[in-house]
C-alpha cells in the first residue's frame, strides 16, 4: 500500500515488454520503475500476442487493453507506424485501438485519479490523454517516430492540440525540440531529455564475455530508418576474412535483408532478451548504428540500444544525425559517418578493427560517456520534472 503523501502517476505507452526475455525494448518500463520510487505508479499499454491483461511488475501495476480479434491483434507488437506501413490491412485495427485505449485510460483516470501523467508518444497516447483527462497535468514524451513520421496536415493539427494541453514536453534531441516549438510547444517547458539505459542490468553480463576482435554488431528494428541496407553494402566492401556481422532485431525488412546478405558471414539473431543482448554487446568489437532518414520522414531520435552498447564499453560507429551525434563524441568514443554512406561506414570499420589500442581508448570513453544517459541519472530528472508539474499534494484525490 502506498504512503499517505505519495502522489499518483499514470504512465501511457504503446511499447512495453511482456517478460524480461521477449526482446521488446524496455525503456518505458525501466523509466517507470525509477518513477515508481517517487510515485504510486500504474501503466496502461495495449495488448500484444501472449501478453496478460493485467500484472504486477515490481512496484508497477500494468493494465493491457484488448482492442481487436485476438488472432489479428498485432498492430502494437513492435513499432506501430512501421507495422502499419508494412501491412496495410493493419489499419483496420486503428479505430478500435484508439477507442479501446480511450476507454482504458478513462477508466484508469476515474479509478486512480492521477496527480500527473507521463504520456509516451504524441499520437496516439497524447491524443487519448487529451480527450480522456484534459485537466490532469501531463508530461508528454516524443521519441521520434511520431514527430518525424507524422507530417500530414491532420496529424500536425492533432499534435498541436496535444502540445497545447501538455504541462511539459520532453524529446530526444535539440532538432526535435525545435520542431516541437515550431508546432506550438512552449519553449519554457520543452526539454531535451532522452530515454535512459539500464546500464546496471547490462554491464555485469557484458563484462563477463570475451570480446571477439572481428565481430561487428547491429541492434535495432529491421526497418528503413535503421539503415541496415547500407551496413550490408559497407560489409561487402571489407576484407571479410576473420569478420562476422551479427544482426539483432526483427521487423518487416528481415526477409529482404537476409536475401541481401546471402553468401556473407552474416547471422540474423532476431529479437533477444536483455541478458542475451548484453552478451552480444560484450562480445562485439564494434557496434554500428547506420541510421538514415526514411522516405516517410521518420528517423531515429536517440536509440536506447546505442546507449546500452556504449554502457557496455562497445566501440561505436554511428550516423551523424541529431541525437546519435549528441551521445557519440566523434573521435573519442566512436566514429560518426554521413548517413547513407556505405563507404564511410566501411572506412570507419577498417580503422577500428585494425587498431586494438584505438578500440581500447574508445571503449573506455564510451562507457564513461554513457553514465550521463543511465536510467538512474535520466530517471531522476524525469521524476523532478513530474513532481514540478503534478497537482499539489493537498488536491490529491480531487476530480480532474
Amino acid at each position: 500500500m502506498s504512503g499517505m503523501n505519495r502522489r499518483t502517476l499514470l504512465v501511457l505507452a504503446s511499447t512495453y515488454p511482456t517478460n524480461a526475455g521477449d526482446g521488446v525494448p524496455a525503456f518505458v518500463r525501466d523509466l517507470a520503475t525509477v518513477e515508481a520510487e517517487a510515485f504510486d505508479t500504474a501503466v496502461v499499454v495495449p495488448a500484444v500476442p501472449n501478453g496478460r491483461t493485467s500484472e504486477t511488475d515490481g512496484a508497477l501495476r500494468v493494465a493491457r487493453f484488448r482492442f481487436f480479434f485476438r488472432r489479428w491483434e498485432d498492430v502494437a507488437d513492435g513499432a506501430i507506424l512501421e507495422n502499419l506501413r508494412s501491412k496495410r490491412s493493419r489499419w483496420l485495427q486503428v479505430p478500435p485501438f484508439f477507442l479501446a485505449e480511450l476507454i482504458a485510460v478513462r477508466k484508469a483516470v476515474r479509478r486512480r485519479r492521477p496527480d500527473v501523467m507521463h504520456v509516451h508518444w504524441l499520437i496516439p497516447q497524447g491524443l487519448v490523454a487529451l480527450i480522456a483527462a484534459p485537466r490532469t497535468p501531463k508530461l508528454v514524451t516524443t521519441l521520434g517516430g511520431d514527430l518525424y513520421g507524422l507530417t500530414d496536415p491532420i496529424s500536425r493539427r492533432l499534435i498541436r492540440a496535444v502540445l497545447r494541453n501538455a504541462a511539459a514536453t520532453t524529446t530526444m534531441n535539440s532538432d526535435m525540440r525545435e520542431r516541437l516549438v515550431e508546432l506550438g510547444a512552449d519553449p519554457a517547458t520543452t526539454h531535451v531529455l532522452p530515454m535512459g539505459a539500464d546500464l546496471d542490468a547490462i554491464r555485469p553480463i557484458a563484462a563477463a564475455v570475451t570480446r571477439e576482435p572481428g565481430r561487428i554488431l547491429f541492434v535495432g528494428r529491421l526497418v528503413e530508418k535503421k539503415g541496415v541496407t547500407h551496413l550490408l553494402e559497407a560489409f561487402r566492401q571489407l576484407d571479410r576474412s576473420g569478420l562476422e556481422l551479427r544482426i539483432v532485431g526483427d521487423g518487416p525488412l528481415r526477409e529482404q535483408l537476409e536475401a541481401d546478405a546471402s553468401g556473407l558471414p552474416v547471422t540474423f539473431l532476431g529479437s533477444l532478451g536483455r541478458q542475451d543482448l548484453a552478451r552480444e554487446y560484450g562480445a562485439a568489437a564494434v557496434v554500428v548504428f547506420p541510421s538514415v532518414p526514411a522516405a516517410s520522414g521518420d528517423q531515429d531520435g536517440l536509440p536506447v540500444a546505442l546507449l546500452e552498447a556504449m554502457g557496455a564499453g562497445a566501440v561505436i560507429v554511428a550516423s551523424r544525425l541529431p541525437g546519435l551525434a549528441d551521445a557519440v563524441v566523434d573521435g573519442r568514443c566512436g566514429i560518426l559517418v554521413t548517413p547513407g554512406s556505405p563507404a564511410e561506414i566501411a572506412q570507419a570499420l577498417r580503422s577500428l578493427l585494425s587498431d586494438d589500442s584505438l578500440r581500447g581508448r574508445f571503449s573506455a570513453a564510451a562507457a564513461e560517456r554513457a553514465e550521463e544517459f543511465s536510467v538512474r541519472s535520466i530517471g531522476k530528472r524525469y521524476v523532478e520534472l513530474l513532481q514540478s508539474i503534478a497537482s499539489p499534494a493537498e488536491t490529491a484525490g480531487t476530480s480532474r
